[in-house]
């Protein structure tokens, strides 16, 4: 089974735990500086964020993923900081997650949903620097 992405530990499968689309947002700040007789000029002064939004949807019923989800709310509980790398070798870098949310609906006569609608919020970690020799290594260590 491909898998087009991992946060971390988790893996995008196709079925159990799939997404459907992914949004990335980059601000950067620039700051004006008066000049005399003309325009004003502009200075980079950094970046600010780096923010990705996954969103899915999982069939628990059917093909399982409620368990991933699960442990991506347990990393985020916990601080961890995880790598996010598309299956092309993309690595985007290491990221904390913000915030899990889910939608689900269709419930069995357990109270167990057949359809959960997600969406995973990440921020990108600026603490310390990172390799891609060194994001692969986190996922084996």
């Amino acid at each position: 089974m491909a898998v087009p992405m991992a946060l971390g530990p988790f893996m995008f499968h196709s079925l159990s735990f799939g997404f459907d689309g992914i949004r990335r947002d980059l601000s950067t700040r620039w700051a004006d500086i008066a000049t005399v007789g003309g325009l004003n000029r502009m200075q980079w002064t950094g970046g600010d964020d780096d923010l990705v939004d996954i969103k899915g949807v999982i069939f628990p019923h059917e093909f399982g993923g409620l368990g991933t989800l699960e442990g991506v709310r347990g990393a985020a509980k916990s601080g961890a900081v995880l790598p996010l790398i598309a299956l092309g070798g993309n690595v985007f870098g290491m990221y904390v997650t913000e915030f899990v949310g889910e939608d689900q609906s269709f419930h069995n006569h357990l109270g167990q949903p057949r359809k959960d609608v997600y969406r995973i919020g990440l921020k990108r970690y600026a603490g310390g620097g990172f390799s891609p020799i060194s994001v692969v290594a986190s996922l084996f260590g």
